[in-house]
């Protein structure tokens, strides 16, 4: 099953695809590697889901944030490369988590975005 199919299935819906708001690309293609600039919670009304882990959000609240983020770059992806086909492999991803001092779980929270690359493009690509 290919991504574009597997977005289908799962009835996912992309937000719209974010504009930089600075003097950067949100994505940048180097011989047949997609470098994505920085992503945030984008729902696909526009707005962001905001707020900090262990006050106003709990673990899943972030956890949700971060699949949120990752359908942002989705869409990023979608809207340069025509088709979420086109990606082979997932090589990297980076995620960095606004919470407080006292929270230690952010690997769980980044999950958020990892599972949603899994179930995308296969445990093996995403």
């Amino acid at each position: 099953m290919t991504a574009e199919e597997k977005l289908q299935e799962l009835n996912l819906e992309l937000p719209p695809a974010p504009v930089p708001l600075g003097v950067y690309k949100p994505l940048l293609i180097y011989g047949n590697t997609a470098y994505l600039s920085g992503h945030g919670p984008v729902k696909s009304d526009g707005t962001l889901i905001a707020g900090r882990i262990g006050e106003e959000l709990n673990q899943q609240d972030g956890y949700n944030a971060a699949r949120q983020t990752g359908l942002a770059i989705l869409a990023t992806l979608k809207s340069q490369l025509g088709s979420l086909n086109r990606v082979k492999r997932v090589i990297k991803l980076l995620g960095f988590v606004n919470s407080t001092e006292s929270f230690n779980q952010q690997p769980a929270v980044v999950n958020g975005c990892s599972d949603l690359f899994a179930e995308v493009f296969g445990k093996e690509t995403g």
